[in-house]
């Protein structure tokens, strides 16, 4: 039981946590209640029926692999209430097996596999106990013997694992996909509505680490942008339709160019992040009009795009008419107040510019910046800025693109992360989702596109969550226990990371051909990766041949010493019989020839009294003197072999 719950508990730790929690304590309970006797068969069917259809209920009705893994899971969780005898408990450990291979479906960080490999080696113990308790011998082998008689198996297995893992030939695009996430990952999206953010912001897990070669931007420049959202419901944000198929808008850069590696999380989803602006579509991606990336599929495991991005001096400075109307349109009736205050602004000033600078004036002056807001209602720009005055990024940018909408200037909000960590052991940023951040982007003539912050104008006294209470580590369980510095603590552990993703998961099609580059082979071909994966195979093969062979051995020295001798003497003919005993067997090589067979008549007798005869032979220093004998002497060749001589053992 204990063996095949390890075996289950990765995969319990990568499901969502209600799910988790949920088929833990059924199994737990389960595994009570059969204790002593087994439940009966239609408490059995009514128990996995229920816990069935919570599973499918807690995954909404749709079918992806989070949802097969935690179906796994359940069915594991009830196996325990049929497990009766040794057949039971054998199928069982066979059973469980599948999760820590389930679990890689879901996640392949180090921890999933440490924990994955203690279930594995815990399984095959038990499994060895297992056969201890069929054959009737209760007390055969210690844990520390089954422990080691599973390392070896380990053993035998690595160089060939090793061999398939470097050396397999890799393709750069999978023959096949695997079914997405029925429950998505935290992250950014195609829409965005004031106050849904609040489990983004608390979610403290990585979203991409980025390493800079050469030039790396200050902090205050690190905008990593994602989805561009233009239309507007009154409500709700979504990127709009119309810019689909486009090419990318025109650009004047300036002189300055970011060089940038960045490893992107699991999202499954397509959309990517790209330091403002990203020059052009890294490998097989897709740059869209407003200069957003595109994975060509879902994003279900860990990748890595290297990228030239520089700031714009001018981003669509001809804003075609469709386009210009899309990013003036309000909804009809919608927040009257805003409109008011941008009518009466307007008729102030004709400036674009003026107006912008107007309105992050009033937000220095008069917003504060917090996370505790209340939902937004129906006028949801009027309620932000002239009653609460109060929020997060999204109230910030989603109320001023309004209000610029409102007078006349085109304007969006744009989503994506801000910032980042620089970890100082790896010299890389790390962003993590609870960086998620919006933005706004309004047109104006002759420069087009122009990023506005206004979250970043709040006045630093008006911070009521101030990035120090976020810093990483701040809030864990070690963090709390370390007075809030367990910098140096996160900093190891998502150096480590960061080095497992670079070594194993980003060990690519790409990096394989170039594997031997050190060795001056500048690239390997699938042929050349097919013949040296053949030559490290067979290599493998003999190496756990070889261990194999030498599993099966006498283990005792002085037996071991003996056998050899018996080999030397069956190589001229003389070879000991089965059933002939050491002294018989040495008199009848005396008889056959001079010379040692002296020799081997008193190292017979001392083998024999050292087998037979009491414990005092059996001293080290008797049983090393006896082995260095044996191993000393050599036969000579007989003058005539006696008829009916063993020739083997």
């Amino acid at each position: 039981m204990a063996a095949a719950a390890v075996c289950v508990l990765p995969l319990l730790l990568q499901l969502p946590s209600p799910l988790g929690l949920l088929i833990g304590g059924s199994a737990v309970a389960v595994a009570a209640l059969s204790w002593r006797k087994p439940l009966h068969a239609l408490v059995r069917l009514l128990l996995t029926l229920t816990l069935l259809a919570a599973v499918i209920a807690l995954s909404g009705s749709h079918f992806g692999r989070d949802t097969g893994c935690a179906i796994l899971a359940a069915m594991l969780a009830m196996k325990p209430a049929e497990t009766r005898g040794v057949r039971d408990a054998r199928s069982l450990l066979g059973f469980a097996l599948f999760a820590p291979f389930a679990t890689f479906l879901l996640d392949q960080g180090p921890l999933s596999l440490l924990l994955g490999l203690a279930g594995v080696a815990l399984a095959l113990m038990a499994l060895l106990r297992l056969t201890d308790i069929e054959s009737g011998i209760r007390d055969a082998t210690t844990t520390r013997a089954r422990f080691g008689s599973v390392g070896r198996l380990v053993l035998l297995g690595l160089p060939l694992a090793l061999a398939a893992f470097w050396l397999f030939p890799r393709l750069a695009t999978p023959l096949w996909g695997v079914p997405e996430r029925t429950l998505a990952r935290t992250g950014l999206s195609d829409e965005m509505s004031p106050g849904d953010w609040i489990d983004l912001m608390a979610d403290d897990t990585p979203a991409l680490r980025v390493r800079f070669f050469g030039t790396t931007p200050p902090t205050s420049q690190m905008y990593w942008r994602g989805p561009v959202l233009s239309d507007f419901d009154g409500r709700t944000w979504a990127r709009s339709r119309r810019s689909t198929g486009l090419p990318p808008a025109a650009v004047t850069r300036a002189k300055v160019l970011w060089d940038y590696q960045v490893e992107i999380e699991p999202t499954e989803r397509r959309q990517m992040v790209a330091l403002e602006l990203p020059v052009e579509a890294p490998g097989d991606s897709r740059l869209g009009h407003d200069h957003e990336l595109f994975s060509p599929r879902p994003l279900s495991s860990l990748t890595r795009w290297r990228m030239q991005s520089s700031p714009p001096e001018t981003f669509e400075a001809d804003l075609a008419g469709p386009l210009q109307q899309a990013t003036l349109a309000l909804p009809a009736g919608s927040n009257p107040r805003t409109r008011a205050l941008a009518a009466r602004w307007r008729s102030d000033a004709d400036d674009d510019q003026a107006i912008v600078r107007r309105a992050m004036q009033w937000i220095r002056s008069d917003f504060a910046y917090t996370l505790s807001t209340p939902l937004a209602g129906r006028h949801a720009a009027d309620e932000f800025l002239f009653d609460q005055q109060e929020g997060f990024c999204e109230h910030f940018s989603s109320a001023f693109v309004i209000l610029m909408r409102a007078a006349g200037i085109p304007a969006r909000v744009v989503t994506g992360y801000v910032g980042g960590y620089r970890n100082p052991i790896g010299d890389y940023w790390l962003v993590r989702r609870s960086d998620a951040h919006a933005w706004a982007e309004v047109w104006l003539d002759g420069r087009g596109w122009v990023r506005v912050d206004p979250t970043a104008a709040v006045a630093p006294e008006r911070i009521y969550d101030t990035l120090d209470d976020r810093r990483p580590g701040a809030d864990s369980l070690f963090g709390r226990m370390l007075g809030g510095d367990a910098s140096r603590l996160f900093n190891a552990t998502d150096w480590l990371r960061q080095s497992w993703n670079q070594l194993v998961l980003g060990f690519d099609a790409e990096r394989q051909s170039r594997l031997l580059r050190p060795l001056g082979i500048e690239r390997l071909d699938g042929v050349r990766l097919g013949l040296l994966f053949g030559l490290a195979a067979v290599s493998a093969l003999l190496w756990m041949a070889w261990l194999s062979r030498r599993a099966e051995r006498q283990r005792d020295p002085v037996l071991r010493a003996w056998h050899t001798l018996e080999r030397r003497y069956r190589r001229l003919g003389l070879g000991r019989n089965p059933d002939e005993p050491a002294m018989t067997w040495a008199q009848r090589v005396a008889d056959a020839g001079p010379g040692p067979a002296d020799d081997l008549l008193r190292l017979s007798r001392r083998f024999s009294n050292w087998r037979y005869a009491g414990r005092d032979d059996h001293s080290a220093r008797a049983s090393r003197q006896l082995i260095l004998s044996l191993r000393r002497h050599r036969p000579s060749p007989p003058h005539a072999a006696s008829p009916g001589n063993g020739e083997h053992r």
